[in-house]
């Protein structure tokens, strides 16, 4: 509401209610609600992540080491020989993984890879895994102030130059378009969706599947983030990257659908960034042919998408690719450039 306390005063003094916590929103459910210097409003899992140092500190006596990192650089736990945990320890680790995956709800999405990674473990972990999700802790101890900011500015992607128009009547998809919704009429601003995505391939050692990592954005702020091993094993990065790019296109569909349905105004076009030029190039140019008939699939939803004028799928440079943190185990000197703009630089983020 624009003005919250109409209700808030009727309700205490026409129905006699007694009220509690009708001020700003400051704390629920284990998120912080603050503002920058400047006004920014942003959500972090501070609170949280203080009771859960204080957990740790009870259980084993000491305040956890910081770390610059959930996990080690391409660290593999899928490959730890240590003994398995008794059944007191199982639990405590599974009180661990509970513990760490609510603060990705909460907005840590630098974290979502290791604990995508370490839930695997929860019925037999050994003790290895234990002194992983131990220096998890340490890290979100270390970097507590990560937080999720609430920036509506557009995006301005001018200094990208305009995209290559493309005339897609002779392929297979014809004069295909976005179907529309039978939607309310939108109204207030209009938001622009934004997304990148990744992949790694291998990253499991054990089954050889590829890890997807998607993040997206309204306008230029983070709304979700995705980080889960793929379904099928592929044998290069080309097709575990249009796995990726076939499941980021998805989201994205899902996404806008979820907006028109709620009436709120969609830009025409989302823009989805990756790194493997290959896959880019092989999604966005008309005539050209795939050539491993497995990846059938997935290149042909995107194709439709970005032929349907959905979706512009762009190429960028892996090191500015913040898709990165989700879909690998990245050292701190590789995720930060990423973090310190996404989750910690306070106000306005810089032109």
């Amino acid at each position: 509401m624009k003005d919250s306390t109409e209700v808030t005063n009727a309700l205490r003094e026409k129905y006699g209610y007694k009220l509690k916590g009708v001020g700003p929103i400051t704390y629920h459910l284990g998120s912080d609600y603050k503002r920058d210097p400047d006004g920014t409003f942003h959500v972090s899992a501070e609170s949280y992540i203080d009771k859960m140092v204080e957990s740790y500190e009870r259980t084993f006596g000491v305040t956890p080491k910081g770390f610059s990192s959930p996990l080690e650089n391409n660290n593999h736990p899928e490959l730890d020989s240590s003994e398995e945990l008794e059944t007191g320890e199982i639990t405590l680790f599974q009180y661990h993984i509970g513990g760490l995956r609510w603060c990705v709800t909460l907005g840590r999405f630098d974290i979502a890879t290791a604990v995508m990674t370490m839930s695997r473990y929860q019925v037999s972990p050994h003790k290895g895994h234990l002194k992983r999700t131990k220096r998890m802790i340490g890290y979100l101890r270390k970097f507590k102030s990560g937080s999720i900011r609430v920036r509506t500015g557009i995006p301005d992607y001018s200094y990208l130059g305009k995209s290559p128009e493309y005339d897609w009547m002779n392929s297979v998809y014809g004069d295909v378009s976005e179907e529309v919704p039978n939607a309310p009429a939108p109204l207030g601003k209009t938001v622009m969706t934004t997304m990148y995505v990744d992949a790694n391939l291998y990253h499991d050692w054990t089954t050889g599947r590829a890890v997807t990592g998607t993040l997206h954005f309204l306008n230029g702020t983070p709304i979700d983030w995705f980080s889960k091993r793929q379904n099928t094993v592929e044998t290069a990065t080309y097709g575990s990257e249009f796995v990726a790019a076939r499941i980021a296109t998805n989201q994205v569909i899902d996404l806008q659908l979820t907006l028109q349905y709620l009436g709120v105004p969609v830009s025409d076009k989302s823009y989805m960034f990756g790194d493997n030029k290959s896959v880019v190039t092989s999604s966005t140019i008309p005539h050209f042919k795939l050539n491993k008939r497995h990846n059938a699939l997935s290149y042909d939803w995107v194709r439709k998408a970005i032929a349907a004028k959905i979706i512009d799928f762009l190429h960028i440079d892996g090191k500015t690719n913040p898709a990165d943190v989700l879909s690998k185990h990245c050292g701190h000197v590789d995720a930060w450039p990423h973090l310190k703009w996404f989750l910690f630089w306070q106000g306005s983020p810089p032109e």
